[in-house]
């Protein structure tokens, strides 16, 4: 019989995300979590002493003044995640990063050196940025369309891979008798050429112990699923039953296999509240208390808003057409 082994991974709001706008009334966390670089490192410590296998760090870059708390002030997730490399020993770190906003180069090399600093626990957590605000603080009058921005993230992903496959795991000599630096035929130039981007390489840092970072998706629409299932090593996801997980994991194995991937090297991570209290009826307490807390008429207005660059729909009468 197969041995089959649960993954844990923790994923931090800090003071507050979507659907918990009031987390940070609560006395037991820091005012200022989202940018308390001491509190990540206690949660990452104790994530880690619990067997979680991964640290997962959420990013955006476009608020507006009714944004979750944690968004509108909070670290940046591969700064944060150099911080936390050097206070854990074991557990994985995976940070955000959109394919529509970032080169490959700076995110092949950003992950790479993540990846080394940590001794080969770095995951990317490939985004292409649903808020199309984002646009605007990157130069352009309007987001990429939805077409565009899968078909740049699929070639990114391609691109990055490359350049992390730019030197073989044994290019640096460094034989000091012989004054040999480099073997040089272990160094490999990529020159993509692509319809989003082109890229000459080499990547200037070495391969981590791991080879290279692992590659996490969160899509659920048929282009996020196809971009899953041809790219990422695992896929988070949420759904409201058990039987919609189950259809999801099917579907996405299926996809997987469609374009010759292994399927049991496709790992599905189901998204899920967790409450703990002394019983079960004090862990509904607590579960209770912070619904309460933070889900309102006026706060689910907001997070609407996000699905269209944040607009704000308060100021509609909303009974009318």
């Amino acid at each position: 019989m197969t041995k089959r082994q649960l993954k844990l991974g923790a994923l931090t709001i800090g003071c507050g995300g979507p659907g918990r706008h009031n987390l940070w009334l609560d006395p037991q966390l820091p005012a200022d979590a989202s940018v308390n670089v001491d509190w990540y490192i206690e949660i990452a410590r104790q994530a880690e002493a619990a067997l979680f296998d991964l640290m997962f760090i959420v990013d955006s870059q476009f608020i507006t003044e009714g944004s979750p708390s944690h968004y509108l002030n909070r670290l940046e997730p591969l700064t944060l995640l150099s911080a936390l490399a050097v206070s854990t020993r074991h557990i994985g770190l995976v940070g955000t990063l959109t394919t529509s906003y970032n080169s490959p180069y700076n995110v092949a090399r950003r992950l790479a050196s993540l990846d080394l600093i940590s001794k080969g626990r770095a995951g990317w957590n490939v985004v292409t940025s649903g808020d199309a605000g984002t646009a605007g603080n990157y130069s352009r009058d309007e987001h990429y369309d939805y077409a565009t921005r899968y078909g740049r993230a699929a070639e990114h992903v391609q691109v990055v891979q490359g350049l992390w496959n730019s030197y073989e795991d044994d290019a640096f000599v460094r034989n000091r008798a012989t004054g040999q630096f480099l073997d040089p035929s272990k160094l490999h130039s990529l020159n993509h050429q692509g319809e989003h981007f082109s890229v000459v390489g080499p990547l200037n840092i070495q391969r981590s112990p791991q080879g290279q970072p692992v590659i996490f998706q969160a899509g659920d629409s048929e282009q996020g699923r196809d971009l899953g299932a041809a790219t990422a090593d695992v896929i988070f996801t949420h759904a409201a039953s058990i039987e919609q997980g189950q259809a999801f994991y099917r579907d996405i194995k299926g996809r997987a296999a469609q374009r010759g991937r292994d399927p049991e090297q496709v790992l599905i991570m189901p998204g899920a509240e967790i409450y703990v209290g002394d019983t079960d009826a004090h862990a509904r307490e607590i579960e209770q208390h912070y619904h309460q807390l933070d889900h309102s008429f006026a706060l689910a207005l907001k997070e609407f808003g996000r699905n269209f660059g944040w607009h704000d729909f308060s100021q509609y009468d909303l009974d009318a057409p």
